[in-house]
């Protein structure tokens, strides 16, 4: 996920990819905590992606 795309979303579209990403991030837990995870750098790139998305958000914000 790159910023310079995220920048040409509305903030309805940023928000709603937050609240999926979220919602990816409990169920990866979830299944870490089960032993059911194969794939664990996507629990890291999911919490970054969220932090993208909220930065973005964030600095649009604050510049309006």
């Amino acid at each position: 996920m790159k910023v310079e795309d995220l920048r040409q979303k509305s903030d309805d579209e940023l928000n709603q990819e937050v609240l999926d990403l979220r919602k990816e991030a409990f169920n990866l837990r979830f299944q870490r905590a089960s032993g059911q995870l194969e794939n664990t750098a996507r629990v890291r790139q999911v919490r970054r992606d969220i932090a993208r998305l909220k930065t973005v958000l964030h600095q649009r914000r604050a510049s309006a």
